[in-house]
């Protein structure tokens, strides 16, 4: 029989799972043991150890933060006393791209003495002032917001926000140069290179007439068209391809939508498409399909935010904005301005990370 691993092993694994948890919000039991070289039977006795101390929320097949709902063991007592600052956070979904951010933002703010009070909006701005005014009122020392940016309505919340009194911090978002706003700070992805990038990617696979399709009304498809359209022009390329919207794809309209797009691509023999995002990416992918469209053979694709895209058949290469990271940077840009309230402002761009999968294969042949 082999000797059971002495307490500092032990220790040295929980603070690496905590120092995981800290780092994404949660971990993996399966991915623990691969990467500490342990069986899953003993992560699972350190996540249950760590549970049974109030640390982990323990879920199917691993661990996240300690979430406020777990009433199971009494919370640690922090031995550092009461939280520093209680930080406002408004998001405008709680099911799509938004997780992995708010993530970010709690496991920044487990490893310090920061209270996160999030609240759930809607892409409509008068619903995210009335969350952002509830929150206000409530009390708190600064906000993280994803707001309206474009048009009459995102430049009077935008506006609003600048004129607050409190520190505010907008996350996947940023506001235009034209407003010339001089308090709000930013972290977001960098969209626009992000599409450089995937034109660039197919570029090298050898498309010349590439595509773009977006997703209606996202705050996101503004700066990706911009990004696709410099590409273009910086290569060289044909701009007589499919420049198409997407309108809700989920619906019965959807047979209809994709082939206006498929017939578009044939006419402007469009090779390859950058889709946003990963939902209507795969959706396309399931048509191309049923239609005899090969791909990548006859259509390469692209999509922008990998949150699904891996599990497109075959599976769609991707462009991924780094979601936790840009929550931890958006907490860190904003305990850093309470705690130096004269410090420059400061405006973060984060570039995304192009995932190469069998969607996007070469076209070159010998």
């Amino acid at each position: 029989m082999s000797a059971r691993p002495g307490p500092m092993f032990a220790i040295a694994r929980q603070e690496r799972i905590m120092a995981e948890l800290r780092r994404t919000g949660s971990v993996v039991v399966r991915d623990l043991a691969t990467e500490l070289g342990v069986t899953e039977i003993t992560i699972r006795r350190d996540i249950t150890a760590l549970a049974n101390r109030g640390l982990v929320t323990r879920v199917h097949g691993g661990a996240t933060l300690r979430s406020a709902l777990d009433t199971t063991v009494a919370r640690v007592p922090d031995a550092s006393g009461p939280p520093l600052y209680r930080i406002g956070m408004v998001v405008p979904s709680l099911s799509y791209y938004w997780p992995q951010i708010v993530n970010g933002v709690r496991a920044a703010a487990a490893s310090g003495r920061i209270q996160l009070v999030l609240r759930g909006a809607s892409y409509d701005p008068v619903d995210q002032r009335r969350q952002i005014a509830a929150l206000l009122e409530s009390g708190v020392h600064g906000l993280l917001v994803g707001p309206e940016v474009n048009g009459s309505d995102g430049l009077a919340i935008l506006t609003w926000l600048d004129a607050l009194d409190v520190p505010v911090v907008l996350v996947e978002r940023r506001a235009p140069h034209s407003a010339a706003l001089r308090r709000l700070e930013w972290v977001s992805t960098d969209h626009e290179l992000g599409a450089k990038m995937a034109v660039n990617h197919l570029y090298e696979q050898g498309h010349r007439r590439i595509g773009l399709a977006l997703a209606r009304d996202s705050p996101t498809a503004p700066q990706l068209r911009r990004g696709w359209e410099q590409a273009l022009a910086e290569l060289g390329l044909d701009t007589e391809v499919v420049a198409a919207t997407l309108t809700d794809v989920e619906g019965s309209e959807r047979e209809e939508r994709f082939g206006e797009i498929v017939a578009a691509c044939r006419n402007t023999r469009t090779t390859a498409l950058i889709v946003h995002a990963d939902p209507q990416a795969i959706l396309l992918e399931h048509y191309c399909t049923d239609q005899g469209v090969e791909i990548p053979r006859d259509l390469a694709i692209v999509a922008y935010d990998d949150e699904i895209a891996e599990n497109g058949t075959p599976p769609v290469s991707a462009l991924r904005p780094a979601k936790e990271h840009i929550g931890r940077l958006a907490l860190e840009t904003m305990t850093n301005r309470l705690r130096e309230p004269g410090r420059p402002i400061q405006r973060t761009v984060v570039l995304p990370e192009l995932n190469v999968r069998e969607s996007s294969a070469s076209r070159r042949s010998g």
